[in-house]
């Protein structure tokens, strides 16, 4: 069992940066390979990025890469979500994941952070 905790959301004007962090629970963390996605109001929740147990290996949905990167730290259990050049349409409740598979299903969701980008 996995136990996700996201923090670092909150309002940001557009062009701004935010780096989300998300601590997990349990010695099996650095077995899994790790997510975030995101909902937009009225939305769907989207994937945003993997990250490999190594770390090793990323991956981004088209319209995040060259913007966010995503990270881990298995010694302290984390990822991170380092978010630039903010957009409004970035407004959404970011999720983190853990044991996410190539086809983007997920094992253990977190409870979401919200970030707003204002225009």
């Amino acid at each position: 069992q996995v136990q996700l905790v996201e923090s670092g959301g909150g309002l940001v004007q557009a062009g701004g940066s935010l780096r989300l962090s998300c601590a997990a629970s349990g010695r099996t963390f650095s077995s899994y390979a790790m997510g975030w996605f995101r909902r937009a109001p009225g939305k769907g929740r989207e994937f945003v990025a993997r990250i490999s147990w190594s770390g090793g290996n990323t991956d981004y949905a088209n319209s995040m890469k060259g913007r966010f990167t995503i990270s881990r730290d298995n010694a302290k259990n984390t990822v991170y979500l380092q978010m630039n050049n903010l957009k409004p349409e970035d407004t959404a409740v970011y999720y983190c994941a853990a044991d996410v598979s190539r086809d983007f299903e997920v094992g253990y969701w977190g409870q979401g952070t919200q970030v707003t980008v204002s225009s």
